[in-house]
């Protein structure tokens, strides 16, 4: 056969292109098929292929890492992009949602952790005394308790005595009522005594009075199930404080890691010592009014001093609660009891205000008036009184943010 001038295997490389592997080497990425690469028309692919033998990016193999290496990252485009917005929203719906279904335990859990951190400079100061942290926490935690159980006593007997002499009474009230001139005239032309009877016979009377108990017995276990939930709670993040602490600061970039743990420490050292001088300070206005009260002899004294050293942990109007009802049980003694009182209260609350306080909280927490407010009236609106108890904490940590990181980073601006 003659020769038609094509070497062996050119026929079928005409008529069939090379294939990859195959006669001719794949083009580069990034360049065509010519080897060229032509800006804005070729694309570059910053990521290297994956290492068909396990290395990632970091030189660490496979078998270091026991869930596998990570991929190439998603590519971006519109489709990606929306359905990422998507999850997004929804993501953030069901967040809502679950946030406003769980707001009692979040309190809760809020105001366990605000506790132990206002209990945690006695726990310190104990281990400065060369206790352990345990045996420390112990000790605390027992005379919290020991509290508890002593405003149980004060208040639960007083109470129940009032509400079976209540009860025992009534019958001589009502008589009392139907002897009444007035109350006569009135009943004589409404029948308001009949219609009473009536009401009371047709089994209305009952219905409520077992509906308010059932409601009464369910505010109580509410209430018991609650103080008990939030004393576990302080004992465990009491215990674990230092640790939740650690793992917290893991989660920020080491190369800032020291500042976010100095200014982080510096919160929760104002939180602590706000907590713990609000305690001290309620403590003080406790036992002043338990002296005052038992010296006056008026009845009741060690529950209404319980009562004024509870409502004094209340910003802006808890003194004055617990002023109205003391001074109001001592004008039911007399009038000069109860005008004794008033004035008690007053010159009491002016000390506390102008003495008290800055002597305790000086050291501790540094709040302009302007921001206490405010953070009381927001924290009550939003979370009622709990909220307003931890309202100035969080602007005092909100200031010293302000101070220590937006001020300064304004000023380079």
């Amino acid at each position: 056969m003659s020769d038609s001038g094509l070497s062996p295997g050119s026929g079928i490389s005409s008529v069939f292109p090379s294939l990859p592997g195959q006669g001719e080497a794949t083009p580069a990425p990034g360049r065509s098929s010519d080897g060229v690469s032509r800006p804005g028309v070729d694309h570059v692919d910053p990521i290297d292929p994956i290492d068909p033998i396990g290395h990632g990016a970091d030189g660490v193999t496979a078998s270091d890492r026991p869930f596998g290496l990570p991929g190439r990252p998603l590519r971006s485009n519109p489709f990606m992009f929306g359905l990422t917005g998507a999850l997004g929203v929804l993501t953030a719906w069901l967040l809502v949602q679950a946030i406003s279904g769980a707001v009692s335990a979040i309190v809760l859990i809020v105001v366990s952790l605000f506790l132990a951190i206002g209990l945690n400079p006695a726990v310190e100061a104990l281990q400065r005394r060369n206790l352990s942290r345990r045996l420390a926490i112990t000790i605390v935690f027992g005379s919290v308790i020991a509290c508890f159980v002593v405003f149980g006593l004060a208040v639960v007997p007083p109470l129940t005595e009032q509400t079976t002499g209540f009860a025992r009474e009534l019958p001589d009230y009502v008589q009392q009522l139907q002897n009444h001139p007035m109350i006569r005239s009135v009943d004589e032309r409404y029948q308001i005594l009949d219609k009473i009877q009536q009401y009371v016979a047709g089994g209305g009377l009952a219905t409520q009075m077992f509906g308010g108990l059932l409601g009464v017995a369910s505010i109580v276990i509410s209430a018991l199930f609650s103080g008990f939930t939030v004393l576990v709670l302080t004992l465990y993040f009491l215990g674990s404080l230092n640790s939740m602490k650690e793992t917290a600061y893991r989660f920020v970039p080491r190369s800032r890691r020291t500042r976010v743990r100095l200014l982080g420490d510096e919160i929760i050292n104002q939180i602590g010592g706000y907590v713990a001088g609000n305690l001290i300070i309620s403590l003080i206005a406790g036992v002043v009014t338990f002296l005052f009260l038992a010296m006056l002899k008026v009845p009741y004294a060690l529950a209404l001093a319980i009562f004024v050293a509870v409502t004094d942990l209340i910003p802006l109007v808890g003194a004055v609660i617990g002023a109205v009802v003391a001074s109001g049980v001592g004008f039911l003694s007399s009038v000069q009891v109860g005008i004794a009182c008033v004035v008690f209260f007053v010159v009491y609350q002016q000390v506390e205000n102008y003495l008290i306080s800055p002597k305790v909280f000086k050291s501790s927490v540094d709040v302009p008036p302007v921001a206490t407010i405010v953070g009381a009236l927001l924290g009550g609106a939003l979370l009622g009184i709990v909220g307003a108890l931890l309202g100035i904490p969080l602007a005092a940590a909100l200031l010293l943010l302000a101070r220590e990181v937006v001020l300064p980073r304004q000023e380079r601006l």
